[in-house]
């Protein structure tokens, strides 16, 4: 058997469990700004949350929508687009992966995986 027009990792996971999981990685990312995960999860999240984040800074209520319905969530939805999309300055590249060293249990590669600018949290409406 070829692995030829396979993307993505499995994980050794159903389809709607792999779904769920990459979408609380992104959920997580979005709100936190940076989480720490296995470097296989967090280079999957790093694949999937830059075309999100390319979709947010497009604007408009279609692309809207498309994060609500590819995040499940609308209040990460509403924070990507209104409070980190018009921070992010650059065209493409927007997260860094850093490794983290060994988790003690399993010794799997940890990583961190944080957004390249700074982001400033607060809305301007906010104080």
């Amino acid at each position: 058997m070829h692995r030829h027009g396979y993307k993505g990792r499995k994980f050794g996971r159903e389809t709607d469990q792999r779904l769920a999981l990459k979408r609380g990685l992104m959920r997580a990312l979005i709100e936190n700004q940076s989480i720490t995960t296995t470097l296989a999860r967090a280079k999957e999240t790093r694949r999937e949350a830059e075309k999100l984040i390319t979709i947010a800074k497009k604007g408009g209520l279609a692309n809207r929508r498309l994060l609500i319905a590819r995040l499940n969530d609308m209040q990460a939805a509403d924070f990507l687009m209104d409070v980190i999309a018009p921070q992010i300055k650059r065209d493409s590249g927007y997260l860094r992966i850093e490794r983290a060293g060994f988790r003690r249990g399993d010794n799997s590669e940890m990583a961190t995986i944080s957004f390249v600018d700074s982001i400033n949290t607060t809305k301007k409406g906010d104080k």
